[in-house]
């Protein structure tokens, strides 16, 4: 399961329902997190995400999305961490990532790795990698893309059966695309063993102009998280400020032909009614919902839903 939990929705400053940038997401036992304004770690408190977290990828150096890093990582040290942490963010970054990991003064009881990557460059985890997308917000900024490898294709059973392959572990050897030998022949794993299956693919922006570019990095995710600072009246305060209103950030979710779209990074002036935002999106992509601040949606292998009690609003 991969669990993604909305513990900032707002853009620029908090509001009474919201609080900035940062989202956690939590994939069988991986602990990531997307910003983390300033308030994060007690947004992770409120929401019960827990702070067993590794890897925090910042996607801009704007303030509402890396304030509450040094906060955070001193929490972490007087819980007693002793496990390395791992901070990413945009080419020339560096500098300030390292600057807000020292704000404080004492010594931190663990090490903090930062580490600067490129558009298109890859943070390889094993069977899932984080990937840096290219975004238009004016200014080195990121978007990143949960994605993991493809999975096995389905085992036909009858098939199985039908060359009379006993079951137990020759079929673990043919699920894993091996062949193997059996009453004198060789069963190749595409005779019992359908084509692989794509996994699940989460997809943030960030902050940014609608990108094409990253339209086609996010092809079929199965949630799309996308700036959405403006409705149709601020158009021309999108353009100027590089953000996207509720209607173009749709555009991109039809065009990327994903599942769900989850628009966030809210101007204050929709904090408590953000209607107009869904009801302008919803005319281009009738999947998209307003996030909100402990909103948690959960995604297996089928359609993301709304975890238990926490509907999507």
């Amino acid at each position: 399961m991969i669990r993604v939990t909305f513990l900032g929705t707002s853009a620029a400053r908090p509001t009474v329902p919201r609080n900035v940038s940062a989202i956690a997401v939590e994939r069988e036992g991986d602990f990531l997190l997307f910003d983390c304004g300033e308030g994060t770690q007690r947004q992770m408190m409120r929401y019960r995400t827990g702070f067993d977290l590794d890897h925090i990828f910042v996607s801009h150096l704007h303030a509402d999305h890396y304030l509450g890093i040094p906060g955070l990582l001193r929490t972490l040290s007087l819980q007693g961490r002793t496990e390395p942490l791992f901070l990413y963010g945009p080419q020339g970054s560096r500098s300030t990532l390292r600057a807000a990991v020292t704000i404080g003064g004492n010594r931190l009881t663990y090490e903090v790795a930062t580490r600067e990557l490129a558009p298109l460059e890859a943070v390889d985890f094993g069977d899932y990698r984080v990937e840096a997308l290219r975004v238009r917000h004016g200014m080195p900024a990121l978007g990143y893309a949960l994605r993991e490898n493809p999975r096995p294709g389905r085992f036909d059973l009858a098939a199985a059966r039908a060359l009379g392959i006993p079951e137990g572990p020759l079929y673990g050897a043919l699920q894993r695309g091996e062949s193997i030998e059996f009453d004198g022949r060789r069963i190749e794993s595409g005779e019992v063993v359908g084509p692989p299956r794509p996994g699940r693919l989460v997809v943030y922006t960030g902050d940014t102009r609608p990108a094409p570019e990253l339209a086609e990095r996010a092809r079929g995710a199965d949630i799309l998280i996308h700036d959405a600072t403006f409705g149709d009246h601020g158009k021309a305060r999108a353009r100027e400020t590089r953000h996207s209103t509720a209607r173009e950030a749709a555009r991109i979710a039809a065009r990327a032909r994903v599942r769900r779209l989850y628009l966030t990074h809210l101007s204050a002036r929709y904090a408590a009614d953000p209607s107009s935002l869904v009801r302008e999106a919803r005319e281009v992509f009738p999947a998209a919902t307003v996030a909100y601040d402990g909103l948690t949606v959960e995604i297996g292998y089928g359609a993301a839903t709304p975890a238990e009690g926490k509907g999507a609003g």
